[in-house]
């Protein structure tokens, strides 16, 4: 029996799709890292029950952040995205959340405006009001710490066999955490990454998307906790393909899952047919709900169905191009040719 839905919301499922894909479905993979992160806090007395705890966010990490808060007795801030929707601001305020929300005007280069705009906001409460914890998740390694309860579950789920893991890359956490304390169970845990294009992440930021930007697995901005060295491989997936592919993966199995899910279903068919006899994993990390207008409203149109969509294999990041690339990146370090934010 759980004491907080939290803890509940927080456990995955692991479901074999077909041949050797399987997807380790969440409702909020977030949860992990937040309701960990909240603990150590007051664990270690960097801050005490009561206390303010702020971040920017895009919706998940908000969410699970106003739930861990709710948890251990927090207040909690959230400075939230323009893509932030009525409903789910009043959902953070109901969680006794108090929301901050951004406000740009509509244009080209909303999704890197956001972000920065975002982080701004979050400066400026941190210099006029002291008493605020910022939780920092693109930065902040304490967010690594609650994977190792994932990890463990995948662990027994394989009894120790080796295997792929596809997920999108985002502030790190997620994909880094598990992996991190996959291999400490079993050496034998390869790691593919899921880029958006236009992210500074794995230098696909001159390659613009003319339909859409990708949240939640990249960035215009340098995320200190990804940790480069982690990936074997990486793929970048437009608008389109992502939508094709989210679809798709509700259609033929019934997963009713984000835009990022999609990217990720996409590239583990790819690494599936690969190596038909390694067990191949991805992550699907929010549910559907919120691309109900965005994504499952939309007609895949001209989109290339999934099956019959291939990337193009490339060497270098100079050859990436839309709608799909795919590269060795062999666990080398990298460095983004931006100036890292302050903050």
């Amino acid at each position: 029996m759980f004491d907080h839905i939290a803890d509940a919301m927080k456990q995955p499922d692991v479901v074999r799709l077909e041949g050797n894909i399987h997807v380790l479905r969440f409702e909020m993979m977030k949860l992990y890292s937040a309701l960990e992160a909240v603990r150590k806090l007051l664990a270690t007395g960097v801050v005490k029950p009561g206390d303010t705890l702020m971040d920017s966010s895009s919706g998940t990490y908000g969410y699970s952040l106003a739930l861990a808060c709710h948890k251990y007795g927090m207040k909690c801030r959230i400075v939230c995205s323009t893509k932030v929707d009525d409903d789910v601001r009043r959902q953070f305020e109901m969680l006794g959340a108090e929301v901050d929300q951004v406000e740009i005007p509509p244009g080209p280069l909303v999704d890197k405006m956001d972000q920065r705009a975002r982080l701004d906001r979050v400066a400026r409460i941190l210099e006029t009001e002291p008493d605020v914890h910022w939780m920092q998740q693109y930065h902040d390694g304490i967010h690594y710490l609650g994977y190792r309860e994932c990890a463990e579950l995948l662990q027994k789920e394989f009894g120790g066999e080796p295997f792929t893991l596809v997920g999108g890359v985002g502030t790190g956490a997620s994909t880094g955490g598990l992996t991190s304390y996959l291999r400490e169970l079993n050496d034998d845990v390869q790691l593919v990454g899921v880029q958006p294009f236009e992210s500074v992440t794995f230098g696909s930021d001159p390659v613009a998307d003319p339909v859409a930007s990708i949240s939640g697995i990249g960035s215009p901005i340098v995320m200190r906790n990804v940790r480069y060295e982690l990936y074997d491989r990486v793929h970048w997936i437009d608008f389109d393909s992502a939508v094709a592919a989210t679809t798709d993966l509700f259609r033929r199995h019934a997963v009713y899952a984000g835009l990022s899910s999609g990217c990720n279903y996409l590239a583990a068919r790819w690494e599936a047919a690969r190596d038909s006899e390694r067990p191949c994993v991805f992550v699907a990390a929010d549910t559907g709900h919120r691309y109900a207008r965005n994504v499952y409203a939309r007609s895949a149109g001209g989109a290339a169905s999934v099956p019959e969509q291939a990337p193009r294999c490339i060497d270098s990041l100079d050859q990436l191009a839309l709608p799909w690339s795919v590269m060795d990146w062999s666990r080398r370090s990298f460095h983004p040719h931006v100036k890292e934010d302050a903050l």
